[in-house]
């Protein structure tokens, strides 16, 4: 089981919102009216771990583990929401996300295959790593740029386990595994491509609520998002390099092949479907 240890490794690491924010170094003079609002942004979308946990839960009936750390991964991801509502609590509480905004996050998703499902997560987990760090280093006043840098260690740490439950799958399927984590990962890495942020949070899930069947079609403001990346936080393309490379690096590892471009991770997915296909002739 992975989920002792990592329930253990996380602990050790985990900060705590009473003691481990500076909040008397806040500067008012340094937050702007627009900032507060992206805050505001950011802290309804984490609240999206809620129905993400449910949909996990649901499709991981059949294994306890990967379900036993979500009880970490819910936590924590909550908290994430938590802190930036306690911040604008306490210095712009007209900014405050109303109950029904938080809520209005929450919906069913469609099932899906679950080794899609992690690959995805783990993609999102490594994109937002690169997010949190960019905003915090946009935003000028410093309570929330150290809220940003927490956050941000802790989706890359979410992203480490995440890839340990992938080489489990790995172990357990072989290249049933590879194949879905492939097929996933050449999507996640052609973001020069997509006229969208490839993120868990901006795609389609829910066929029934088509087209506003994603959790940013869902906040008060649905085009924050782009918007925040684009004119914003900056979010360019050495910071989606960043992404990109991140995801072919953990990949050449875990399939022990060295891919350094989507194109090279295409092929290796055709190879592998092809070997699944042979089998199963």
């Amino acid at each position: 089981m992975i989920y002792p240890e990592a329930f253990a490794s996380l602990e050790k690491v985990r900060w705590e919102l009473s003691k481990d924010i500076p909040w008397s170094n806040y500067r008012s003079d340094l937050l702007t009216d627009e900032q507060a609002a992206t805050i505001k942004m950011n802290a309804i979308t984490e609240w999206a771990a809620l129905p993400a946990t449910e949909m996990f839960l649901r499709d991981y009936r059949h294994d306890s583990d990967f379900s036993a750390f979500m009880s970490v991964w819910f936590y924590e991801e909550q908290k994430h929401a938590l802190v930036m509502m306690e911040y604008l609590r306490r210095f712009r509480p007209e900014m405050m996300p109303a109950e029904a905004e938080l809520h209005a996050v929450r919906f069913e998703f469609d099932s899906a295959p679950p080794m899609e499902t992690l690959m995805l997560h783990f993609c999102g987990e490594i994109r937002l790593t690169q997010w949190y760090r960019c905003a915090g280093l946009w935003h000028t006043e410093p309570v929330i740029k150290h809220i940003y840098n927490l956050i941000s260690g802790d989706e890359a740490r979410h992203g480490g386990i995440y890839f340990r439950y992938m080489q489990q799958a790995i172990e357990r399927m072989g290249d049933e595994a590879r194949a879905a984590f492939a097929k996933v990962g050449v999507l996640m890495t052609s973001s020069a491509r997509s006229a969208q942020a490839l993120h868990p949070t901006n795609l389609h899930v829910s066929a029934a609520l088509f087209p506003k069947d994603t959790i940013q079609s869902h906040l008060p403001d649905p085009a924050w998002l782009e918007r925040w990346l684009d004119e914003q936080i900056h979010f360019d393309a050495v910071w989606e390099n960043k992404v990109v490379g991140t995801i072919l690096t953990k990949l050449s590892n875990l399939f022990g092949q060295s891919l350094t471009n989507t194109r090279e991770l295409n092929r290796y997915r055709k190879e592998i479907t092809r070997n699944l296909s042979a089998v199963t002739a």
